[in-house]
């Protein structure tokens, strides 16, 4: 979310707009003001053109949000925790707290998002025909928003993880499998091989001297990568069933005083080895976390002169997980909060650390057992 700016909230779920959200929302205007519009309707002044080409963008992302609160609001009803919407370049993504733990779900929250689509095609077609021969501009507008929707729910119906469709073939092969790693396996390898289509298609454009290509090229490298990812977090996911978080922990963690001297915490530990990470800790108790980018940040001639508590992470800022935390969350957790360490804390007291670095060790030694298939 760092580029993200957050525009409202609908039912608990925070709506974000991403920076580049701004450019595709820049090319549809002007694609639609110099070229759509006055290829159909001459006869326009030019203001009206980019007015309606204005007004149609911003139903177009208006429909891209519809689309995915309908993701989320069953992912709601289902006991699953919606934490965002975000939309960007390529459409809109809603951050689910977790995947769906049966086939059935992950069917019904698949096939909400094209249906609301298609509902939506049907509804501005309806309008277009009910503005026809009362306003032109509306008639037009609603008229190519009821076919951008079509396209959008078709498009993600494509059998291709991780859009709709392959999610909805996932829902199907883990049913019949009962294979969730299997399933998603499948599922991403023909959503890559679509995706890898896509390119040859876009190049291909490209080569005969059609620009539009690029177009076709970009979404499918950014298909793949999604794909890519879907199966690697399963993967991620099962690797850390049963694991808890005393299992990932560091036990021998330095710990330093919040009054000691930067230049003190730099000469005498991070120097010598003893790591980058420290918990600051006052009669046992957690006051914060200070790391070696939090060192980088303090401006070299004050080291002397600032302390650890000046320059830490404190600990009302921190996100702690109890020893028998879930592996998975606490995972997530490092992720979402972009953080590379979490402590283990029982009540006041740390336990332990845990790195982003100890949990791929762990991961990495699994899969040199065979326990990472």
């Amino acid at each position: 979310m760092k580029h993200s700016l957050r525009v409202g909230r609908i039912s608990g779920i925070d709506i974000f707009i991403d920076s580049s959200w701004v450019v595709i929302f820049i090319l549809f205007t002007w694609v639609l003001g110099v070229s759509y519009f006055p290829k159909e309707f001459s006869n326009w002044p030019t203001s009206q053109y980019w007015v309606v080409a204005v007004f149609t963008s911003l139903l177009i992302f208006a429909s891209v949000l519809v689309h995915e609160l309908a993701h989320s609001l069953v992912a709601q009803k289902q006991g699953e925790r919606v934490r965002s919407i975000t939309l960007f370049i390529l459409g809109g993504v809603a951050q689910i707290s977790e995947e769906p733990k049966q086939p059935l779900k992950e069917l019904v929250m698949a096939l909400v998002g094209p249906m609301a689509s298609l509902m939506l095609g049907l509804l501005f077609f309806i309008l277009s025909l009910a503005f026809k021969g009362v306003s032109e501009p509306l008639q037009s507008s609603f008229e190519y928003l009821a076919l951008i929707n079509t396209i959008l729910a078709i498009f993600n119906l494509l059998p291709g993880f991780p859009m709709d469709g392959g999610r909805i073939l996932r829902a199907i092969l883990w049913k019949s499998t009962g294979n969730l790693r299997k399933a998603t396996r499948i599922a991403s390898q023909i959503g890559q091989g679509f995706a890898f289509f896509l390119i040859f298609i876009g190049i291909f454009q490209v080569i005969n001297g059609n620009i539009s290509g690029f177009w076709l090229v970009f979404v499918g490298w950014f298909l793949h990568s999604a794909a890519v990812r879907g199966y690697q977090q399963v993967m991620l996911d099962s690797v850390l069933i049963g694991i808890r978080a005393e299992d990932l922990m560091t036990r021998n963690f330095e710990s330093v005083q919040s009054a000691m001297p930067v230049k003190e915490l730099v000469d005498e530990y991070i120097l010598k080895g003893k790591g980058r990470v420290f918990l600051v800790l006052e009669k046992e108790r957690l006051q914060g976390i200070v790391c070696l980018e939090d060192v980088k940040e303090a401006p070299r001639e004050k080291w002397s002169e600032m302390t650890v508590r000046e320059i830490m992470t404190p600990r009302e800022s921190l996100k702690a997980v109890s020893p028998n935390a879930n592996g998975r969350n606490v995972l997530r957790s490092l992720t979402e909060k972009d953080i590379h360490q979490i402590p283990v804390m029982e009540g006041e007291k740390v336990l332990g650390i845990i790195c982003r670095s100890d949990i791929l060790r762990f991961i990495r030694l699994r899969s040199e057992l065979g326990r990472f298939k």
